[in-house]
């Protein structure tokens, strides 16, 4: 029989600690939210610039998050990060979320290039799986950019990530995250082989469709004049 002294005590937290806790990490993430309002503003011009004064809109539709703190606790435990808020704030660069769906893959490069062509966004890192996407088929293109947020106390630099993707590519990722979440990351490798060959496909869907819109835009390119017949 074990002993009381066998049994782990349930720690006791007071209304007042729990507060205090709670307190503590909503000032933690207020930033996040401010950097996160000051990038979304930005992709907010653009998209209302191109919306009336130009004849294409590229920016399809705009999706953000601040990470919950459960979602931040999960990462801190898979990646071995220590529990404290320097370090989460150093080692977690995707608390605020922005990602940018677009119409074509050449649109995710130039309203990339217009987003960090701005004064006050500084680029930190890159990771263009576009160019080379994920052994899984994933495509996307993610930035990690630093925006200055203006507080009482002064200025805080806040990282927010940024992620451009075409609208084929997003309706990929968006299935082949639920089928992870259903099967619990033990996806069979047949389904596991047909979402790469759907990757495939969005990506063909893509090129086709971005030539079309080309051809379009642009015109049929001029016939080369050696070919012409008198």
């Amino acid at each position: 029989m074990l002993d009381d002294t066998d049994v782990d005590a349930p720690v006791e937290i007071s209304p007042a600690q729990l507060r205090s806790l709670s307190d503590e990490l909503q000032r933690f993430l207020l930033p996040y939210r401010f950097g996160l309002q000051e990038v979304a503003t930005k992709i907010d011009i653009l998209r209302d610039e191109f919306l009336y004064l130009h004849d294409y809109n590229p920016i399809e539709h705009v999706s953000s998050r601040v990470k919950s703190p459960d979602s931040i606790v999960d990462k801190v435990g898979r990646k071995g990060i220590e529990p404290d808020f320097d370090s989460i704030r150093r080692r977690i660069t995707d608390i605020a979320g922005i990602r940018i769906t677009t119409s074509f893959t050449a649109d995710a490069y130039r309203l990339f290039d217009l987003l960090t062509a701005q004064a006050d966004i500084s680029v930190q890192r890159v990771k263009d799986y576009i160019a080379r996407p994920k052994p899984n088929g994933y495509k996307s293109l993610h930035a990690v950019v630093q925006v200055p947020v203006f507080l009482s106390t002064g200025p805080v630099d806040v990282p927010v990530e940024v992620q451009f993707r075409t609208i084929a590519m997003d309706f990929w990722a968006s299935l082949e995250h639920k089928i992870h979440y259903k099967y619990r990351q033990q996806v069979p490798p047949e389904l596991l082989a047909e979402l790469k060959d759907a990757a495939d496909s969005a990506a063909v869907l893509d090129e086709r469709m971005e030539r079309l819109h080309r051809e379009l835009h642009e015109g049929p390119r001029p016939q080369d004049p050696r070919l012409l017949t008198v």
